[in-house]
């Protein structure tokens, strides 16, 4: 008999227990339930970004060890001060970012995530921070060029594996197939080749990087790359803070202040 008693005493105290640790780990789950800005957040009161950390200019390591700097990064805290957060930075390699977002690692991705159709069907976008068309890149000397029609006959270094190397295709030109822009553009500065199509983007940052290159920008594409925050669907919400926080940012001139700072041009519409 004393035993019954005791057992149904320790089943009242189990219960209470179970339930005092259910409660407990209820309010420590991340997502279990949205944080005091109303998103569900990986930790609350921060911006968890997931970044690669080896993309210059957009994500890197200064002097290669120091700390992450950047236009994706200085766009993410940025933002992070207009929603009231602070900003945690995740460096993940892009292979693994998207599953890493999926996964709830991280809240958002700030690594020149470009809006595609197909990743708009699986997830959501604020509006873009980046916008870059491609270019026709030539020598400064060089007026024959003057829009995409014109690089018919003419030579072009490409990737063969790039969409720039199917432009160059349909545009008439013979392609000279290199490695990247690196081995494109010292083709192009020995007068070896033509012109090399590229994005915008690419070519403002050598300009920012190799002042007085000899080189222009010939013609531009008429469609347009655009760059931005991705979420996950259930953070639609973040998504919608985040496109207004950018539309302030641009508003008050920040974005195009970091546009010069890294590309020497507002790159942000």
């Amino acid at each position: 008999m004393p035993r019954r008693r005791t057992t149904a005493v320790s089943l009242s105290v189990l219960a209470v227990a179970a339930l005092t640790a259910l409660t407990g780990c209820a309010s420590g789950s991340p997502s279990a339930a949205p944080d005091e800005n109303g998103y569900a957040l990986v930790t609350s009161g921060t911006l968890t970004v997931a970044t690669e950390g080896t993309y210059r200019p957009f994500t890197y390591h200064e002097n290669g060890s120091g700390p992450l700097v950047g236009y994706d990064v200085e766009v993410a805290e940025a933002v992070a001060d207009k929603l009231g957060l602070e900003v945690e930075f995740k460096e993940t390699q892009w292979d693994a970012i998207f599953a890493g977002l999926d996964a709830g690692r991280f809240d958002v991705i700030a690594n020149q995530v470009s809006i595609t159709p197909e990743r708009e069907e699986k997830y959501a976008f604020s509006a873009p921070y980046a916008v870059s068309p491609g270019v026709i890149v030539t020598k400064d000397d060089d007026d024959s060029i003057g829009s995409f029609d014109d690089l018919a006959g003419k030579t072009t270094a490409q990737s063969l594996t790039s969409n720039w190397y199917e432009l160059a295709q349909k545009s008439g030109a013979n392609v000279e197939a290199v490695e990247g822009w690196a081995q494109a553009v010292a083709l192009l500065e020995q007068s070896r080749v033509d012109a090399t199509i590229n994005d915008k983007l690419t070519f403002l940052d050598y300009e920012t990087t190799n002042p007085g290159s000899g080189l222009k920008i010939a013609a531009e594409t008429d469609d347009t790359s655009k760059s931005a925050f991705a979420l996950t669907k259930k953070n639609a919400d973040l998504a919608a803070d985040i496109t207004k926080a950018l539309d302030e940012l641009r508003s008050e001139g920040v974005l195009a202040k970091l546009g010069e700072k890294y590309f020497g041009a507002d790159i942000s519409q």
